[in-house]
């Protein structure tokens, strides 16, 4: 038996990211406010080099840049 997400070619993270984005679009808008500010995240991460750590970067702007950087390079990654 396959899964609606996965024959829809989506990840179980993609999935569950999309089906809360509509829980909280549904609410109404006093409890919706409350629901879309716990649904933000903020991810940071650091590469390490010679055991030293480097700077601090937020994950979605690192993305962002990622894919841009592959839309000029014609996709390849």
């Amino acid at each position: 038996m396959v899964f609606a997400w996965k024959a829809a070619g989506l990840t179980y993270n993609r999935y569950l990211a999309v089906a809360s984005r509509v829980v909280r679009r549904s609410l109404k808008d006093d409890k919706r406010l409350i629901a879309e500010r716990r649904g933000e995240m903020d991810l940071r991460f650091a590469k390490w080099e010679n055991g030293k750590m480097g700077e601090p970067k937020n994950l979605a702007d690192a993305n962002a840049a990622s894919m841009a950087k592959a839309a000029e390079s014609g996709g390849s990654s």
